[in-house]
This record gives C-alpha cells, sequence and structure tokens, in this order.
C-alpha cells in the first residue's frame, strides 16, 4: 500500500510540475500559426531582409488581398503545401530552407520579380510562385489532430533553420524544385533556355516515390488537337513514328521531338498533354496513346522524393542541399 502512495505521489509531481514545462516549450515551438492581418494593396517600402524582422506581403487568389506575414511563417505555409509533412525533418529542413531563399531573392529583387501583383512580394498560386496554404486549409486537409503534430513537426523544421538561406558566390540562389525526378536531375539548359551553374544534373539514388511510373490513355483525336498536328499519316508507323527523339538531356530524356512532320521541345509537349515528365514511352494500340511517365517534375534542382531518401539514409539538410545544388553555400541572413 505504501509503494501504491509514493508512486501515486510521483506521478502528481511529475503532471504538476512537468506538464507547465512542456506546454511552454511547446508554445515557444509556435505550436498553433498565428493570425495573419488582411492588408490593402500598397507601394512596397523599403526593408532590409534580417532574420525575425522581415515581413512577406503575399498576395491571396482567393480574396484578392495582400496579407503581412512574417517570414518564418510564411515559410511554414509554404513547407506544408509544397512537402509531404510525413517527411522525415531534415527533408522538411531542406524545403524550408529553399522556400526562404526563393522568397528572399524575389524580395532583393523588389518590384521587378513582382509585377503580376503590384504591392505584394508573391502569390500564394504555384503557377506563379510557391504554394502557400492558410492555417484553415491546413485543418481541412489534415484533420484536428493531425493538424497540430504536423503543423508542430514543420514549424520545428522552420524554426531549426530559421534565417538560413541558399546562396552561390554570395547572392541568393533560384532554389528550383520538383517531386520525382527518376534517379537523375536535370541540367538547367535542358529543360530551360540557360545554363545555371549550380543548377547541374545529379545522380539521385534514392528517388522512389509509389507513384514513379505513371501511364495515362488518350484517344489519338485528343493528342493531335493538343499538340496541333496530324497524325494520321504516322499511324501505320506506330508510336515510333509518331514520337521520334531527336535529341536527348543529359539524363537521357527526351529534349526535343518531331511529331509528325513538327518539331517540338519535350517540355512543351509535357505541358500541352498534361503528362507527369518528360521521362516517357508512348505506345499507339486501337487509336489511342499510352503513354508511360517516369518520375513528377521538371527534373531541375532538388528532387523532394530524393531528399526523403537521402534524409532516411542519415544526410541532414545541408548535404541535401549542397547534392543538388552544385557549388553553393549555405549562408545566414
Amino acid at each position: 500500500m505504501r509503494r501504491i502512495f509514493f508512486v501515486l505521489l510521483l506521478l502528481g509531481g511529475l503532471f504538476m510540475f512537468g506538464l507547465p514545462h512542456i506546454v511552454n516549450q511547446t508554445a515557444n515551438r509556435s505550436a498553433e500559426p498565428p493570425a495573419h492581418s488582411p492588408q490593402a494593396n500598397s507601394a512596397k517600402p523599403e526593408q532590409p531582409v534580417k532574420d525575425g524582422a522581415v515581413t512577406v506581403r503575399l498576395y491571396r487568389h482567393a480574396t484578392g488581398t495582400i496579407e503581412t506575414i512574417p517570414l518564418d511563417d510564411y515559410v511554414t505555409g509554404v513547407v506544408a503545401a509544397e512537402m509531404p509533412a510525413e517527411f522525415p525533418v531534415e527533408a522538411l529542413k531542406a524545403q524550408a530552407v529553399a522556400a526562404r531563399t526563393y522568397i528572399v531573392k524575389r524580395m532583393l529583387a523588389g518590384g521587378l520579380s513582382n509585377n503580376i501583383h503590384p504591392g505584394a512580394d508573391t502569390c500564394d498560386d504555384p503557377a506563379h510562385a510557391q504554394a502557400w496554404l492558410p492555417a484553415e486549409t491546413l485543418k481541412e486537409r489534415w484533420g484536428l489532430l493531425k493538424y497540430y503534430r504536423y503543423y508542430y513537426k514543420i514549424r520545428v523544421a522552420v524554426d531549426d533553420t530559421s534565417g538560413v538561406i541558399i546562396t552561390y558566390q554570395g547572392q541568393p540562389i533560384d532554389p528550383v524544385f520538383h517531386s520525382s525526378c527518376g534517379g537523375h536531375t536535370e541540367n538547367s539548359e535542358d529543360v530551360w533556355k540557360f545554363a545555371v551553374p549550380y543548377l547541374r544534373g545529379v545522380v539521385c539514388p534514392y528517388d522512389q516515390p509509389s507513384e514513379l511510373v505513371c501511364r495515362v490513355t488518350m484517344p489519338l483525336g485528343e493528342v493531335e488537337k493538343a499538340l496541333g498536328v496530324n497524325l494520321s499519316t504516322a499511324v501505320s508507323s506506330g508510336a515510333n513514328g509518331l514520337f521520334q527523339v531527336v535529341n536527348t538531356t543529359a539524363s537521357g530524356r527526351p529534349k526535343t521531338l518531331l511529331v509528325s512532320d513538327k518539331r517540338m521541345a519535350a517540355v512543351d509537349l509535357r505541358q500541352k498533354l498534361g503528362l507527369r515528365s518528360t521521362n516517357f514511352t508512348a505506345r499507339l494500340d486501337h487509336g489511342e496513346i499510352t503513354f508511360t511517365t517516369v518520375g513528377y517534375g521538371h527534373g531541375v534542382g532538388m528532387c523532394q522524393y530524393g531528399a526523403k531518401g537521402l534524409a532516411e539514409h542519415g544526410q541532414n539538410y545541408a548535404q541535401i542541399i549542397k547534392h543538388y545544388y552544385t557549388g553553393v553555400e549555405i549562408s545566414k541572413l
């Protein structure tokens, strides 16, 4: 009986003194995201980009307003929108540093990079900038219990890298990323116009998401309409006659294609057909074309599923970043 009494007394002490400490530590990690205040559209004032001092002016497409948000609160919403919260913390940290670098680079450029939405530093549309999600949307997506668990996990990744950005020769980089490269990332000039020294293709050993390979079937007429070509004369040659590879990228993906008698960039074909990547093969059967793609996204910069694999194999966020962005430095604001 005396032993039970002492056990109960010990548990009571832990409850009285240990619980407040845990609550205080959780509060210090910002377990609940702060409310963001809408602000009328106005000219962007001069402000230094300093850790803990800078705010981001975010144009919200859903409301048509500009909200002023502390930098790391903005980064938290970006990471939550751009990377699965189930990923390892070191991968989330790498994404947080990339997100912070992106917005710092835009803000240093001023209106030159933000002329779509005057008065804003960026917007929440991933077609224009980084995706960003507010607390209410995250609660709907994850459910209330997972929301607090996932938000805290992401916030830890953001806080632990607060003020950290990626630089090349002293300047913030353009930290492009994608979901899955299929085993090797791309050189920037193989996807876009210019060669960027830190956007070099690298081997990605751990890129193995369950959705790595995807198949989609389209009627021949739908493909013709989307690409603006007449494929009837090439049908007799099979799929190889429909899509002839003129040249490839450094990683072996199609770069330029001959579609019927029309030369076409593989990135344009991917966009027009809505394919997951340019790493594809095609099969023609009974008037339908089945495309098989490997990977997801443009393939340049950081591969998110590859970052997940590197983290699971013991790499920290700085090692992950330096793997995907050649010759960069990890710097503090």
